[in-house]
């Protein structure tokens, strides 16, 4: 088992605490070193110029499934020279009438090695296969699926 870590900080910045004045913007930083300037997502009052967490989702579940496609073409000796997704989220009502992100579609666009021949049904099954062994997809809720383009076959 691993055990991921992230801290979230925020601090009032403003004497008006209500609904439409307190900030949003905070801090989160990971167990990695890394860091990030987060805030709510625009339509909820945050700043664009941050990344918001539906955004940060929607990047978990594009990188997860590509660090996973990856590692079963690299297991099946399919060298892959270039990888490009445009993941895109949509915040909705759930089965219980709350917003939640109920759906992700990933466009990934696999660009093989000169001479590995992927035909478009492996190409397909390979998705598959990285979609059902993301840990981040199957963790969440949300319908997540994979639109790849049909010349990501070669």
């Amino acid at each position: 088992m691993s055990t991921f870590r992230a801290q979230t900080t925020w601090t009032r910045s403003h004497d008006d605490f209500s609904y439409d004045h307190y900030d949003r913007d905070h801090e989160v930083r990971w167990g990695s070193g890394q860091r990030a300037a987060a805030s709510a997502a625009q339509d909820y009052l945050g700043n664009p110029d941050r990344l918001n967490p539906e955004e940060a989702l929607v990047g978990a579940l594009s990188s997860c499934h590509m660090l996973t496609f990856l590692a079963i073409a690299a297991r099946r000796r399919l060298v892959v020279d270039a990888y490009t997704d445009e993941a895109e989220g949509v915040l909705g009502k759930n089965e219980a009438g709350k917003l939640a992100v109920t759906e992700v579609t990933l466009r990934p666009a696999v660009r093989f090695a000169p001479g590995v021949e992927v035909d478009a049904a492996a190409l397909a099954r390979m998705h598959e296969a990285a979609h059902n062994n993301c840990f981040i997809a199957q963790s969440v809720k949300a319908n997540v699926r994979i639109v790849p383009p049909a010349e990501a076959a070669g």
